[in-house]
């Protein structure tokens, strides 16, 4: 059986989102849709009980447990339920009320959201009942009259992510520090900043990394070295991954011709879009769209 994470009973619309900067729900129900990959324009945190298996970007993972996810609104995702039932939380938050608390780094070069991380942690089983107090008490503080709730939710929200920071290798965690990794850092958001294409008329400007270099006032070499270093990739495959995900989304989900695709991802011609496509994917794009 498999679902979107995203399907639930309550219901909720960006609008809602924009206006409070936060919403959670409850999740424990079976699960009956179609798995998709979803972008919204908020990140999530959420707490799992689940059996299942999660797409997010051009990774994949089998979940056996209870789990915290943290989910990148520039990232689609899916996951495949593989049980009856899923019991859990979902909080979802735009950046802006997170970043309320006077932060300066943004969420992107979170050790927990930047790209390239993993988006999932396994919880030890005698940690599950206080995570599930922290979900439960930002769900009943939504609900409240309170005045100062959204102060105290982003405590409780913090305090999720910080339970996760615990998970990882301080090592992991002081990386960000490193010159190279400021650098790796700044260059993964540069380049999700050009994502998700959201009109025809919308083409990538930076597709080499030359141009990323140039950007950030750096020569190609050191970025290369740096992106390589931090990430265990060259800078190349971070562009050729993102360009093939954001293809496969604009595939599944709208219905521009190949040829506007093509253009929008910085190809100057459709046929050079399906040579590279089909090496990547192993099939051509309308091969890939109608599969899908």
């Amino acid at each position: 059986m498999v679902s979107s994470i995203a399907a639930s009973p309550v219901k909720w619309t960006p609008r809602d989102l924009k206006l409070r900067g936060f919403k959670v729900y409850a999740v424990n129900q079976p699960c009956t849709t179609e798995p998709r990959f979803t972008r919204r324009d908020c990140y999530k945190v959420i707490l799992l009980t689940t059996k299942a298996r999660l797409h997010y970007g051009h990774q994949s993972w089998e979940l056996d447990g209870t789990y915290l996810l943290f989910f990148n609104p520039h990232i689609p995702y899916a996951m495949e339920m593989q049980g009856d039932l899923r019991h859990g939380y979902i909080s979802l938050f735009t950046e802006e009320f997170i970043t309320s608390l006077d932060r300066s780094e943004s969420l992107l070069q979170s050790p927990l959201f930047k790209i390239g991380s993993s988006p999932l942690f396994q919880l030890p089983e005698a940690q599950v009942p206080f995570m599930n107090g922290i979900f439960q008490k930002m769900l009943a503080e939504q609900e409240a009259d309170y005045p100062f709730k959204g102060e105290l939710i982003r405590t409780y929200l913090q305090l999720a992510i910080h339970e996760a920071l615990h998970l990882q290798p301080a090592e992991t965690l002081l990386q960000h520090h490193t010159a190279a990794a400021r650098l790796a850092a700044r260059f993964l958001e540069t380049l999700e900043q050009q994502f998700p294409i959201e009109n025809p008329e919308q083409t990538l400007e930076l597709k080499t990394a030359q141009e990323f270099a140039d950007r950030l006032a750096v020569h190609v070499n050191h970025l290369n070295k740096a992106v390589k270093e931090i990430t265990g990739k060259p800078t190349s495959a971070h562009l050729t991954n993102r360009i093939t995900d954001e293809a496969k989304a604009l595939l599944q989900h709208t219905s521009w011709s190949v040829a506007d695709i093509s253009y929008c991802l910085g190809f100057a011609y459709p046929t050079y879009f399906n040579n590279f496509f089909k090496k990547q994917t192993g099939t051509t794009p309308l091969a890939y769209r109608r599969a899908a």
